[in-house]
């Protein structure tokens, strides 16, 4: 099934995207590692045509979620030192995108919708990432405050930007358009 050794058992799931993310990141190196270190860097959700009814209603939010296939993820490592510690971590307690089904999940603002193209900021993802699926951020379900953090508590992203460690090689939008 993958790399990782998954049982015989799983069963397969299929998914298509539902459109892809245009961002100004276009290798791993230099991108922020969290939308909110993202200096505000803006982008353009593409969404394939048939489902740009889905986005009724959708412009009242601030925010939202975008989940995302890391289609350019090296192979599945179950320990990873995160960009923001010298320690190696289980990759579930991480955010890195050496995850077992390489799926990506980012908050960002939403600036505008035009026809199918939302508008948005705070990016933290590389151009031409498949769009999986968009939801709504509601605070009063996505924000618990206070929450512990895990090793993540005496950490800062700010200014926070990956380097190439997790990115399986080569890749430039330029060439693929």
């Amino acid at each position: 099934m993958h790399k990782s050794g998954a049982s015989s058992s799983a069963k397969l799931i299929v998914m298509s995207p539902i459109g892809v993310l245009r961002t100004p990141f276009k290798h791993a190196a230099g991108t922020p590692v969290q939308g909110v270190s993202g200096r505000s860097a803006e982008g353009v959700v593409e969404l394939h045509a048939e489902y740009v009814a889905g986005l009724r209603d959708l412009a009242g939010f601030e925010r939202i979620w975008l989940i995302y296939f890391l289609d350019r993820a090296s192979d599945v490592q179950m320990k990873v030192q995160p960009f923001m510690d010298t320690t190696a971590r289980g990759v579930f307690a991480t955010r890195s995108p050496v995850r077992p089904n390489h799926i990506g999940i980012s908050v960002v603002r939403l600036l505008g919708i035009e026809e199918n193209r939302l508008l948005v900021a705070d990016v933290d993802m590389l151009d031409l990432t498949p769009l999986l699926d968009i939801k709504p951020y509601v605070p009063a379900f996505d924000s618990f405050s206070p929450s512990l953090a895990g090793w993540y508590a005496d950490k800062s992203p700010s200014g926070v930007v990956a380097d190439d460690r997790f990115e399986a090689g080569s890749f430039d939008s330029e060439d693929s358009n």
